[in-house]
């Protein structure tokens, strides 16, 4: 990685340590932030001009495309948005009649949210889309370097929650 360790320098008697030094451009986490901007802006241009969707909405509207009936904090759990971002997509959502609010019958006071008619059929033109631009995006990946990527990004998001969970 970017971090080189502590290094003696010269003779023994005159060592020096040397700092651990950061180079932006090669620290890896800052190198997934600028990948994951990218590819959310090449997301977000798609999704804007095909569907007037911005980011936020298309996640929830993913997540239920896969999963009918979740709330806001369990859509927030399963996409990692925080709750605003979550509230804001579904009331957005929600004023294009793309997605009904009922109840939570488990606790009276949340909601439980579902695509409409008209939100399952947004989510059926924008998945192939969607595998459209991933198809693209991998194209010059083989089958054996996008599963190894799958698997190391999902190594990292544990590696991370494991670490969040420390603090």
């Amino acid at each position: 990685m970017t971090a080189r360790p502590l290094r003696t320098v010269g003779p023994a008697d005159t060592a020096v340590s040397v700092k651990p030094e950061l180079r932006l451009d090669a620290f890896l986490p800052y190198r997934l932030s600028l990948a994951s901007n990218v590819v959310s802006n090449l997301i977000h241009e798609t999704y804007e001009s095909l569907f007037a969707l911005r980011i936020p909405e298309w996640r929830v509207t993913a997540i239920l495309g896969e999963v009918e009936g979740l709330t806001q904090m369990e859509i927030g759990q399963r996409t990692k948005m925080d709750k605003v971002t979550v509230s804001r997509a579904a009331k957005a959502l929600q004023e294009r009649k793309l997605v009904a609010r009922s109840v939570n019958e488990a606790d009276g006071r949340s909601s439980r949210l579902a695509l409409t008619t008209e939100g399952r059929a947004l989510y059926e033109a924008v998945a192939p889309a969607a595998l459209a631009i991933e198809g693209q995006l991998l194209a010059d990946f083989s089958a054996r370097e996008v599963e190894e990527l799958k698997r190391t990004l999902l190594r990292l998001e544990e590696a991370a929650h494991k670490l969040s969970k420390r603090r």
